[in-house]
């Protein structure tokens, strides 16, 4: 309630403003005149930008009816007897999480496995309340990415930066061209693969994964079509084309954590 309060707060502020600028009829006053027709301008237009978030946040019966439904589906093979009531400080947030983001599916279907498996008794354990804040700072395609880490498979990450040949008197270092570039975004259907090393970047600060240093994947292969990637081979291509630097290609690897696998587990594999 504290984010509709404050949006509330804003927009009753500009029409608060815009409503006690006196509209001057005396003539000498013309900028008077035109800041109040523009404080009302913004006033209407803050209206009309907010009205789109306000019918996308979900009331007391969408709430109620996602439970009924997809929750509810989830534990359709749950023996009667196995069905607890799910802790609150589960629960409560989770619930409380929906009502802005339960129109969008690949989130409100984490919200959905967890609260189903802490209704579960043989998985209520596992279900972290963690992992309630760790969903409401996901974006869609970052809880995409997070169905990869269900099944144990290679997550391969090249760095290309360039570097100052040795031959080059007085001039050494580099500067990073590609940073953790990978196919992952687009395996895992990503709307926006091009931000892939970005959604990295916060999983890895959420704990659910790392990309450690001087590790990399020893299967033949894995890193074969990165290689061959089109824009790294045209990233490599212009660095070589300059005769003072060179391309060095780093392959790196995302490594699940064990609270990676643990969120995967609950939040992501729904109950059959």
């Amino acid at each position: 309630m504290a984010d509709e309060n404050q949006i509330r707060d804003v927009v009753d502020a500009v029409t608060g403003v815009a409503k006690a600028v006196p509209v001057y009829q005396d003539v000498v006053q013309p900028a008077a005149q035109e800041i109040g027709k523009a404080l009302q301008t913004v006033a209407k237009t803050v209206h009309v930008v907010l009205a789109p978030v306000s019918a996308l946040v979900w009331g007391y019966d969408q709430v109620k009816e996602f439970v009924s439904t997809k929750v509810a589906e989830r534990l359709k093979n749950v023996p009667p007897e196995n069905l607890v009531t799910p802790k609150p400080n589960v629960a409560g947030p989770a619930l409380e999480a929906l009502r802005y983001t339960g129109h969008e599916s690949s989130l409100s279907d984490l919200y959905a496995n967890l609260l189903a498996a802490a209704m579960d008794k043989s998985t209520a354990q596992g279900a972290h309340p963690a992992f309630v804040e760790i969903i409401k700072q996901l974006t869609p395609d970052e809880a995409k990415l997070v169905s990869l880490f269900v099944n144990d498979i290679s997550l391969p990450l090249v760095n290309l930066r360039w570097e100052f040949k040795p031959n080059q008197e007085g001039k050494t270092g580099g500067k990073e061209v590609l940073v953790h570039y990978s196919h992952l975004g687009v395996q895992a259907g990503c709307e926006y693969p091009h931000m892939t090393p970005t959604y990295i970047d916060n999983l890895c600060r959420l704990g659910l994964a790392e990309v450690p240093t001087f590790w990399e994947y020893t299967t033949k292969g894995v890193y074969d079509p990165l290689e061959n990637d089109v824009q790294v081979k045209a990233h490599k291509a212009a660095i070589e084309a300059n005769p003072e630097i060179q391309p060095v290609l780093e392959k790196k690897g995302l490594r699940v954590s064990e609270l990676g696998k643990q969120f995967a587990r609950i939040c992501v594999v729904p109950k059959q």
